[in-house]
């Protein structure tokens, strides 16, 4: 107890840094988006998934997953018309570490798409599990 109180500071910290590490778990499961790792990302864009990126065309320009769609998050709500077809497919949605994809799966689930999928992790991990990037 005499801890606690000579660190209080140190113990506050702490705690707050687990409740936010703990949030970061419970947060995609309470918004019912999907996380995918890069291995069922895999299977699913093999199985006709449409993969959409949503980072910006600078970043897309320096390499993406191959037959990509290339949406940027800021323009994703107007240009929603673009993916009507695809509402009954699944989608793998990327970016560069899965936090702004995370954001779209949420405006196309609100759209009234259902078979979204966070790729977690983004660009980054699918380049560090060695899987195929184009600049075409």
């Amino acid at each position: 107890m005499e801890f606690i109180q000579d660190n209080l500071l140190l113990v506050i910290a702490a705690v707050a840094s687990g409740l936010m590490l703990l949030w970061s778990f419970v947060s995609d499961r309470v918004s019912g988006i999907s996380q995918l790792g890069t291995l069922e990302a895999t299977r699913l864009i093999n199985e006709d998934a449409l993969v959409l990126d949503v980072r910006e065309d600078k970043e897309w320009a320096a390499g993406h997953i191959p037959n990509a769609r290339h949406i940027p998050l800021g323009a994703l709500s107007s240009r929603l018309g673009e993916l009507e077809k695809f509402k009954r497919r699944a989608i793998v949605i990327n970016c560069r570490s899965g936090h702004r994809s995370a954001r779209a799966c949420a405006i196309l689930k609100k759209s009234g798409f259902e078979n979204v999928h966070n790729l977690a992790g983004g660009i980054i991990a699918w380049e560090k599990a060695n899987l195929p990037i184009t600049t075409k």
